[in-house]
């Protein structure tokens, strides 16, 4: 067996992509959704995903990183790991330290759940949020990691799983759960005839900055090493999320007439989940392709489809995380092939599609059913959300008795 050395290279863009990764959600993905709510709720959105950056990081460091990546079943690791036992800065992962992959995986951890609070904004109760977010990561988002990357054994990982950087792991159980959370939370009060305009979209266009380049950490960092497949990653990202940005704002222009800033840093966030599993397999082409299916395909789901079957996923979890996560997952299956420029040679398109849908559809209807269950169990021990009157006075004052401003 050959001996693991340290490679100081790689470790470097790890620590680099691990701080990136945190950058996405505090504060990228707080602002992004804090500016999409109206004044009342500013600082609950803020509140939430500062909250559960704290939580999240506890809760993987006393067992979550440890049934994610511990050896175990093909569903789920063991607890040899849980508080790191046996972990310090001398045992190695690859080429880096142990402990900095404990750090990079736990970001992925942090920002999944916290993706699913934009499906719920102004409605749910702070206590029952905390509690639902941490049974739903060691029940879902765990188990799923592990099952996807959790190396020989782990089930979809045996069957031949492409998810680079988290369609599957992060986007696809975010966006179900988070459609699953809205629907069973209900709508906001008022939905459908009281206009909810985003009260800061500045705020928003911010989050949405850090959030695209805080995706360089997210999908190069995955390679786990400083090398091509890192700078290709990173290629496909930032063209997936041009595309994707520029596609979402030109159907918005011939509709409507005008584009506007939400449209356009909306489109962005769609190409980049979508490009998310499938980065580290296909080429420029790819991202470019996947940019224009996800920029066009997410506007459905967050506008027309939304419409239709009149659920209240409030900042477009699911249309945009749920649908961009489906549609990079399954378009790998041929955009990998080196036909598009993808680095896997003699690929079994068909195979590989039949792999993806079905992996796809698995977790989705894996994390549907949870997600169900676990909310209808914590409502047995908390309300899940604020009364009307409450949801009228806004969560600011009525959660944290604090106001974003003061006029």
């Amino acid at each position: 067996m050959e001996e693991q050395l340290l490679d100081t290279g790689d470790t470097a863009w790890i620590l680099v992509s691990t701080a990136f990764v945190l950058f996405m959600t505090i504060p990228g993905l707080a602002l992004f959704y804090a500016g999409l709510v109206r004044t009342k709720n500013v600082l609950s959105v803020l509140m939430q995903c500062f909250a559960l950056t704290a939580l999240m990081t506890v809760v993987w460091f006393a067992c979550g990183y440890s049934l994610a990546f511990d050896a175990g079943s093909p569903f789920i690791g063991g607890l040899g790991k849980s508080f790191l036992r046996g972990i310090d800065a001398s045992v190695l992962s690859g080429s880096i330290p142990e402990i900095l992959f404990f750090a990079f995986q736990m970001t992925f951890a942090i920002i999944t759940p916290a993706l699913v609070v934009g499906a719920f904004a102004e409605r749910m109760r702070f206590s029952a949020m905390l509690l639902f977010s941490t049974l739903w990561l060691l029940v879902v988002y765990v188990p799923v990691c592990h099952m996807v990357w959790g190396g020989e054994g782990a089930f979809l990982a045996n069957l031949g799983v492409f998810d680079f950087a988290g369609g599957i792991v992060v986007h696809i159980t975010a966006g179900i759960a988070a459609l699953v959370a809205c629907i069973v939370i209900g709508p906001r009060t008022g939905f459908g005839s009281t206009p909810m305009f985003p009260h800061n979209l500045t705020m928003t266009v911010t989050g949405t900055g850090m959030l695209w380049v805080g995706w360089f950490g997210f999908n190069g960092g995955s390679a786990l090493a400083a090398n091509g497949d890192a700078a290709m990653a990173i290629t496909a990202t930032h063209l997936s999320a041009s595309v994707a940005a520029l596609t979402w704002m030109t159907i918005e222009w011939v509709q409507h007439g005008k584009p506007s800033v939400l449209g356009l840093a909306t489109g962005a966030i769609a190409g980049l989940a979508a490009v998310t599993p499938a980065s580290g397999f296909i080429g420029p082409f790819g991202g470019f392709l996947i940019g224009i299916a996800s920029g066009g395909l997410c506007y459905v789901a967050s506008t027309s489809m939304k419409r239709r079957f009149g659920y209240d996923d409030a900042l477009d979890v699911f249309g945009v995380h749920g649908v961009g996560g489906f549609v990079g997952t399954v378009m790998v299956s041929f955009l990998a092939a080196d036909f598009f420029g993808g680095n896997q040679a003699d690929l079994d398109i068909g195979g590989q599609f039949g792999v993806q849908l079905g992996a796809a559809l698995g977790v989705a209807g894996y994390t549907a059913v949870v997600t169900w269950v676990l909310l209808k169990g914590v409502s047995v021990l908390t309300p899940l959300r604020v009364s009307e009157t409450e949801e009228d006075t806004g969560l600011d004052v009525v959660l944290h008795d604090e106001a974003g401003y003061r006029f």
